[in-house]
């Protein structure tokens, strides 16, 4: 009997010294977040024996391209991004089910599949019309009225007019430049305008319109009109060429007004030592008033049950969920607004704040971009948004090729 005890004993303990000594790679889509996340990924590997390891694209990289790469090296990632259901049917086969994770008890955002849990989520984050609030206060713009295209219109032309008295470059910071790869700030993030602005978070009307190859003509024309007004008044340099920290450090420097960009971009902000007080404006490209932005879970992440580490996978995002270091690392690290109920605190950043301030108000939009197909809104519409950009089109043929364009969606 005794003889038998040991030799399990000694099973258990080569268990558990295997599993501890398992490796697990996460593959992610944040750049912001990259240094934070590798640092707490190197605690957690300290603490449990567990070797994490983190690579990340995104930014001016395409996520997707080096998420592909990484599962072509044989080294498949145990944990990795999906951004909605395009990203989730590619990967459905291998996708873990989560359902009764300890993290689910703290979340109402995990990405489901029919009953079943399959994603984590991120953070929440969203998006508007960032502001530097000395800025509009010198150039005597309320931004509380900034809520229609006419607002708009007004603002960026009495801004522009002052552009030499408020030290400005340009009124708005935004990157959309193919080479820059930034077209997912034009293709998905501000595609999303016109998908959702204005309407109810469950109203699917206009993706279900989109993905069906059509458009709402009135709305569209609308959206596009509201496009070109924040091309004209953007920095050329970095809308055509810029990359994300080019935009960043426009804005940081007060060199602009505005910043088309999310809360997301918090810790870089942080880390440049800012101190102007900022906030989000509505994207408001209708005449009628819409006061809200856009907030969503950005993205998930989701376990590899091809590679054999679903446990240590799941652990790892389990003690991120449920223990004050991976509660530190959501909301102080990564200045991320996170999606449990069991984290206690409010951002302190300035964007990730104001998200919060719209998101209890009640007002805010959903992100429907990702159930676009696959590279449609960065590859194909994002080219589009470039040619206006460098106004090798108007804004008539804009609109014109951009719903060609959403008309072949049923053929991909």
């Amino acid at each position: 009997m005794k003889k038998l005890f040991a030799i399990a004993l000694a099973l258990v303990l080569c268990l558990g010294m295997c599993s501890a000594m398992a490796d697990i790679k996460i593959v992610q889509n944040k750049v912001e977040i990259d240094a934070a996340l590798q640092s707490y990924a190197q605690a957690y590997s300290a603490t449990t024996g567990t070797n994490v390891s983190v690579v990340t694209g995104g930014g001016s990289s395409d996520y997707n391209t080096v998420l592909r790469a990484e599962f072509a090296s044989g080294a498949e990632p145990d944990i990795f991004v999906i951004e909605g259901p395009t990203g989730y049917e590619l990967y459905k086969e291998m996708i873990a089910d989560q359902t009764g994770a300890e993290w689910t008890n703290y979340t109402t955002a995990a990405y489901m599949d029919g009953d079943k849990v399959v994603g984590f989520p991120v953070a929440i984050e969203g998006y508007g019309l960032a502001y530097n609030k000395d800025i509009l206060d010198k150039a005597g713009v309320d931004p509380a009225g900034l809520t229609n295209i006419n607002a708009y219109r007004e603002a960026f032309e009495k801004i522009d007019s002052m552009k030499e008295e408020l030290g400005l470059d340009a009124v708005v910071s935004m990157a959309g430049s193919v080479s820059g790869g930034m077209t997912w700030v034009t293709g998905l993030h501000n595609f999303n305008v016109y998908l959702t602005v204005g309407l109810d978070r469950n109203d699917t009307s206009i993706i279900d319109q989109v993905l069906q190859g059509q458009v709402d003509s009135e709305r569209f024309h609308s959206y596009c009109q509201y496009v070109d007004l924040i091309f004209k008044y953007s920095d050329k340099d970095i809308l055509l060429t810029g990359t994300q920290d080019m935009q960043l450090t426009a804005f940081t420097s007060g060199k602009t007004a505005f910043y088309h960009q999310g809360n997301w971009m918090d810790p870089n902000i942080v880390a440049l030592g800012c101190d102007f007080e900022m906030a989000y404006a509505p994207h408001a490209f209708l005449e009628t008033d819409t006061d809200g932005i856009l907030v969503n879970p950005p993205s998930w992440y989701v376990i590899n049950s091809n590679n054999g580490n679903v446990e240590e996978a799941l652990a790892f995002l389990n003690a991120m969920a449920t223990t004050a270091e991976g509660h530190n690392y959501m909301l102080v690290d990564a200045a991320m607004i996170p999606a449990f109920t069991n984290v206690e605190g409010t951002p302190s950043t300035p964007l990730s704040k104001s998200v919060m301030e719209w998101n209890l108000a009640g007002k805010t939009y959903s992100w429907q971009q990702y159930k676009l197909p696959d590279g449609f809104g960065m590859g194909t519409l994002g080219t589009i948004y470039e040619l206006l950009a460098s106004e090798a089109i108007d804004v008539d043929t804009f609109e014109i090729m951009m719903i060609d364009a959403i008309a072949t969606i049923p053929t991909l």
